[in-house]
């Protein structure tokens, strides 16, 4: 009977071999196995802290062999200064329950006590562990649970509120094929791609950033009308002169992890954007710098080298942002469910929950509340491991491009 066909009555040996991790030890077992004509059912290894556990899940050997076997394999890991376990027992493993999820929980640090509460939920949801994988050491501990046996939403929202108890942030993304398939991923810019609010750098050079300060702020917690709001901050900048554009450009600061964010999903083969509230005299610009694909925002309107304190043309507000995620999405031939969006304010909620993943990224409470996953790390990469990339194929790709 081949691997294939084993079935759960079958008779399997689950072999065992731990120890300190070195070369050879993987291809030494397998030898020594291939000596009794087993076939393999299913291999697992894991290292932590150059420790090794190799799990093997084998046929057994011809009749009357078995015994062999064992004390063959027992002499060849004594000889490597290993242990080793032989389990007799039947069939694979049990088929996982339907429902399948990726699990990311993102901790600085990661506590046992919130390893231990997030893993009980799981499990009060009727889900089961079926494998943990780290997925980076910093600058947060990034770890992901695949879990099998409850939907995601249900598991979504059972781990939200146990999240922010914990002070940690946990996604769930369903399992799928659709993970490794090309994406569009649309954020917001100001406090999200980049650290500051772009209307307030040009308020400070009109000398009314205090009053253009309280507006943002109202409007960001949802206070006001983003579109008169809108209106009334840029009605402060009349009379400024145009060269203050070039000042602001220079002003502005990217978040920490944005170029790395950026430059490893363009080599994923993902396309990105970015949609503003602010204006398009700054995100014309980040768009060349950073090599976006598709970037949309308000315009000041310039006369004669002066603002006038007005904006033209389509007014970028809540429901624009998420029109704007739509039309890229077509655009880049990306359907909907494979779009992920990340932003801050209130303005962004539409365009989050119309996401594939909703991403609130150092949000005010009402958008941590309402997107689909948070994350409260000041590191705009960390969004990189929502997606299931590790920090050591980033750091890997770039030393290949250094080369």
């Amino acid at each position: 009977m081949s691997a294939s066909q084993t079935s759960s009555d079958t008779p399997t040996l689950l072999v065992k071999i731990f120890g300190k991790d070195r070369p050879g030890i993987t291809a030494g077992l397998f030898d020594t196995l291939a000596t009794y004509s087993v076939n393999v059912v299913d291999i697992e290894q894991v290292v932590t802290r150059g420790r090794m556990v190799l799990c093997a899940l084998v046929t057994p050997p011809p009749a009357g062999q078995e015994g062999d076997l064992r004390a063959t394999v027992h002499s060849w890991a004594d000889s490597m200064k290993m242990q080793a376990e032989i389990i007799s027992g039947l069939g694979d493993n049990r088929p996982r329950g339907l429902g399948r999820s990726h699990v990311t929980v993102l901790g600085h640090p990661l506590t046992a006590e919130s390893t231990a509460r997030i893993a009980a939920r799981i499990t009060a949801t009727g889900g089961n562990i079926d494998r943990i994988f780290r997925l980076a050491k910093y600058p947060v501990t990034a770890v992901e649970f695949a879990v099998s046996g409850t939907e995601p939403e249900t598991l979504r929202t059972a781990l939200v509120t146990e999240s922010v108890a914990l002070g940690v942030d946990v996604a769930v993304v369903a399992a799928g094929l659709h993970r490794r398939a090309q994406r569009l991923v649309v954020m917001d810019v100001d406090s999200t791609l980049i650290q500051d609010e772009v209307i307030e750098l040009f308020a400070a050079h009109a000398g009314c950033e205090k009053e253009v300060a309280e507006v943002t702020a109202a409007a960001m917690r949802g206070e006001l009308d983003f579109e008169q709001s809108l209106h009334a901050r840029v009605a402060l900048l009349e009379g400024l002169d145009a060269s203050v554009v070039d000042k602001v450009r220079s002003e502005v600061r990217l978040t920490p992890g944005a170029r790395t964010l950026i430059r490893t999903l363009k080599r994923l083969g993902f396309q990105v954007g970015v949609v503003s509230g602010g204006f398009t005299q700054v995100t014309d610009d980040l768009k060349e710098r950073l090599g976006l694909d598709f970037a949309q925002a308000n315009t000041l309107e310039i006369v004669d080298g002066k603002l006038t304190g007005k904006v033209v043309g389509e007014i970028v507000d809540r429901a624009g942002k998420a029109r704007l995620l739509r039309r890229f999405a077509a655009e880049a031939g990306v359907p909907l469910a494979q779009t992920v969006a990340i932003g801050d304010g209130a303005n962004d909620l539409d365009m989050l929950n119309a996401a594939g993943l909703g991403v609130a990224f150092n949000a005010k409470p009402v958008v941590r509340e309402a997107a689909h996953t948070a994350v409260n790390f000041p590191f705009l990469d960390t969004v990189l491991y929502l997606l299931g990339v590790t920090r050591e194929e980033v750091e890997a790709a770039d030393t290949h491009d250094e080369q």
